[in-house]
């Protein structure tokens, strides 16, 4: 991963702070040279990569996860993920924990708890309702931030285009399901783990500028691990040692966690917070595609019109991305 860049602390208020774009070398380059077009274009379609990538993996973890729910239950479910993402992102960064500031150490416990809330609110959501509606609520939360903080009119309509996709894809889940009839409980968890959504993408921009590497994911995760272990240990109990409860749960580590979440840090390092968060509106059509292949949920004519609106939205991001690198 590349390290931080120069602009660690930019002089804007916090939340545009957390959402500005960080120069970083390839940036640089592709103005200052003749063949700026070029290089615009791959490190505009290097992000997006990264993004999608990381949204293909969390989706089927979480489809892995719903399977996985009857042995050791939602909050176990999360106890397992976290724990194991924290041990294998420790081991394999081996953070340093000295030499950083009040504010740095700050933001890590933020970063963690944003990651806690989100995933404990979103498991419980998806042993409620189905795996589709439930990312299409969740979503709503970096889409509303998209509009917050955005200061350029073009990301708040291509937010618009893509909540559009997220009110269409309302319907998944088989039979025209919509939100009116999903579980009121399991519909307002996803709305929480929405706005912990939000939170985690400004924490992990914030995070990713102060702490080279992967060095303050895995702190912040670590610190994710520990604030779900209670709530685990007393939902699931010693089911969460049986050793193939283990295994399946250190897949959804991996595929949900430690790999999603290191690919985004890298991609919010080289891209503004609201194009990553437009770029999130891709969830509910990944999850809907994760939910028809492992979960055997059905797509209707109406889902897919929906998908392609959130993926023309999506587009539309990435296009505003790399003309503005270009320019």
């Amino acid at each position: 991963m590349p390290a931080p860049s120069s602009s660690s602390s930019p002089a804007a208020s916090p939340a545009v702070a957390a959402t500005a774009p960080d120069p970083s070398p390839a940036q640089g380059s592709g103005s200052a040279s003749g063949s700026g077009s070029g290089s615009g274009l791959r490190s505009g379609l290097g992000p997006v990569a990264l993004v999608i990538s990381a949204g293909i993996s969390v989706q089927f973890g979480a489809a892995l996860a719903v399977m996985i729910m009857p042995r050791a239950g939602a909050a176990g479910v999360v106890t397992l993920r976290l724990a194991a993402a924290a041990i294998v992102l420790l081991l394999l960064c081996r953070p340093k924990v000295r030499g950083y500031s009040r504010a740095d150490w700050g933001t890590v416990l933020a970063f963690g708890v944003a990651m806690a809330g989100m995933n404990g609110l979103f498991y419980q959501s998806i042993d409620r309702i189905p795996l589709g509606p439930a990312v299409t609520l969740e979503v709503l939360g970096p889409l509303a931030l998209s509009v917050v903080v955005s200061r350029r009119l073009v990301n708040v309509l291509w937010a618009g285009l893509a909540l559009g996709g997220v009110v269409l894809l309302s319907g998944h889940g088989g039979g025209g399901l919509g939100f009116g009839s999903l579980d009121p409980l399991g519909a307002a968890f996803a709305l929480g783990a929405g706005a912990m959504w939000a939170a985690y993408i400004v924490f992990s921009a914030r995070t990713g500028r102060r702490f080279p590497q992967a060095d303050g994911l895995a702190l912040a995760m670590a610190v994710a691990a520990v604030i779900s272990l209670p709530l685990g240990i007393s939902e699931a109990g010693s089911d969460l040692l049986v050793p193939s409860t283990l295994a399946l749960g250190l897949g959804v580590a991996v595929l949900s966690s430690v790999l999603p979440y290191t690919l985004e840090l890298l991609a919010l390092r080289r891209m503004p917070a609201p194009t990553f968060a437009i770029l999130m509106s891709l969830e509910p059509a990944i999850a809907a595609t994760a939910g028809f292949l492992v979960l055997n949920q059905a797509m209707s004519a109406l889902d897919a019109l929906a998908i392609a609106l959130v993926i023309a939205a999506s587009m539309g991001a990435v296009r505003s991305q790399i003309r503005k690198k270009a320019a």
